[in-house]
C-alpha cells in the first residue's frame, strides 16, 4: 500500500503562489508515477497535472498549463506543485494520488492511490 500525505495549501491572495508538496510511504516511490487532482465545492473532482516515474514526463490539464509545474525528488519520496499566477477558480481540494499501473495518466479512475488532501483558497 501506498500512503500519501499532502501539505502546502492554505489562502493565497489572486496572483499569488502556493507550493503544493506530497510524501509517499509503503512503497517504492520511484516505481509510480503521480498526480494532482482538484476538486472544487459542487464539482468533480477534475485532472490537474501528472508526472512519470522519473520525471521525465509531464503532463497538464489546460487550465492551469504554463502556470502550474509539477516535480519529484525520488530522494525524498515527495511530488511537487508549483501554482503561480493563481486564480479564484484554483480554489478546491488538491488531491496527489498515484496509478496502480505506474505509467503516467490523467484518469481518475486509472489512479488506486490518494491523499487526504490539502485546501487551496484563492482571494481575489
Amino acid at each position: 500500500q501506498l500512503q500519501l500525505v499532502e501539505s502546502g495549501g492554505g489562502l493565497a491572495q489572486a496572483g499569488g503562489s502556493l507550493r503544493l508538496s506530497c510524501a509517499a510511504s509503503g512503497r517504492t516511490f520511484s516505481n509510480y508515477a503521480m498526480g494532482w487532482f482538484r476538486q472544487a465545492p459542487g464539482k468533480e473532482r477534475e485532472f490537474v497535472a501528472a508526472i512519470s516515474w522519473s520525471g521525465g514526463s509531464t503532463l497538464y490539464a489546460d487550465s492551469v498549463k504554463g502556470r502550474c509545474t509539477i516535480s519529484r525528488d525520488n530522494a525524498k519520496n515527495t511530488v511537487y506543485l508549483q501554482m503561480n499566477s493563481l486564480k479564484p477558480e484554483d480554489t478546491a481540494i488538491y488531491y496527489c494520488a498515484a496509478p496502480s499501473r505506474g505509467t503516467i495518466a490523467t484518469l481518475i479512475v486509472e489512479y488506486d492511490y490518494w491523499g487526504q488532501g490539502t485546501q487551496v483558497t484563492v482571494s481575489s
